[in-house]
């Protein structure tokens, strides 16, 4: 039963506060130290992926994916990245669609649970390389994609694919944006729509006709956003069609490596369904750790290498499952 009952987080003094924890390193934190090789790589459907390489080498990589409307170069993703490096691995953080500064070629960009860029990535890093070792580390809707990945495909992973750790996961994606769309909450969704807005703009001035913001305004919520952009471009019904299609919660059972999924309790964005406890219990490979602080990928550390516990808490995962 990989079910940690009692995790090693203990948070600073004055930050037990959920929207602090949240809040602080996406404003403050600075990661130094990390220099990226960019490529770009095709898509099946003739669209293309930024990836930002921080490789020398090494026989072990690590693929990041960050979250929603995030890209590499978020703190929590060069934090983890610094650390990866620090421990022998090599690291591939990539941007999703429309991600990387840049508008995608499809009129669509990329969802919560879709998972078929970062099978096309996993292919081309496993096939352009010499490593013996692959992981996958996840934020937020980046580990809900991990994890659908991995619950999907089950038995039928790459052999070198050994392990995987993933932060702060919507799992049940229904319950997580209805949390998002409380009053107290208020402040994260307004900057979600925001940054949306701004990517449908500039996909509206190199391809016209295509999206039309015409509206916008009167959004207020991810049921209102998903409605008339996500659904439509998957095919989906309607948002609700999306979030139970794409939740991965509902593929848990299926994952057969290693992995960790860590949910802060007070994390601001996740209701109680986002804490896959039946599933922990009844899967071999999913060990779910529920620190009571956190936020939402918070885990903030005062520690002099500016190494924060959460990647602290990776690396010794991996170093576990990973030889």
């Amino acid at each position: 039963m990989p079910l940690i009952r009692e995790s090693s987080y203990r948070p600073p003094v004055f930050f037990t506060n959920s929207h602090v924890q949240t809040i602080y390193p996406a404003l403050f934190r600075k990661v130094a130290g990390v220099r990226y090789h960019r490529e770009r790589i095709g898509t099946p459907d003739n669209d293309f992926l930024d990836l930002d390489w921080s490789a020398a080498n090494r026989e072990k990589l690590a693929i990041v994916c960050h979250g929603l409307e995030g890209d590499s170069c978020r703190p929590y993703m060069l934090g983890m990245v610094r650390a990866l490096n620090s421990r022998g691995w090599d690291a591939l953080a990539w941007n999703y669609r429309g991600c990387s500064g840049e508008p995608n070629r499809q009129a669509r960009f990329y969802n919560s649970g879709e998972t078929g860029d970062l099978d096309t990535v996993i292919k081309h890093a496993l096939a352009a390389s010499h490593y013996t070792a692959l992981a996958l580390v996840g934020f937020s809707a980046g580990g809900n994609i991990v994890l659908r990945y991995l619950g999907e495909r089950g038995d039928m992973l790459p052999g070198v694919l050994k392990a995987a750790v993933t932060f702060s996961v919507p799992c049940d994606l229904a319950s997580s944006a209805l949390r998002l769309a409380e009053p107290a909450n208020r402040i994260y969704m307004k900057r979600f729509l925001r940054l949306l807005r701004a990517k449908i703009r500039r996909k509206m001035e190199v391809m016209p006709g295509v999206l039309d913001d015409s509206g916008f305004d009167r959004i207020k919520n991810f049921q209102e956003f998903d409605d008339l952009y996500t659904a439509p471009a998957f095919g989906f019904t309607d948002a609700e069609d999306y979030w139970k299609r794409s939740s991965s919660r509902k593929v848990l059972a299926g994952i057969r490596l290693p992995v960790l999924l860590v949910n802060a309790l007070d994390d601001p964005f996740l209701a109680p369904s986002c804490y896959p406890v039946e599933e922990a219990q009844d899967c071999g490979f999913l060990h779910l750790e529920t620190p009571r602080y956190g936020g939402h990928v918070g885990f903030v550390s005062l520690d002099r290498n500016g190494e924060y516990w959460s990647e602290a808490r990776a690396l010794s995962f991996l170093d576990r499952w990973v030889a």
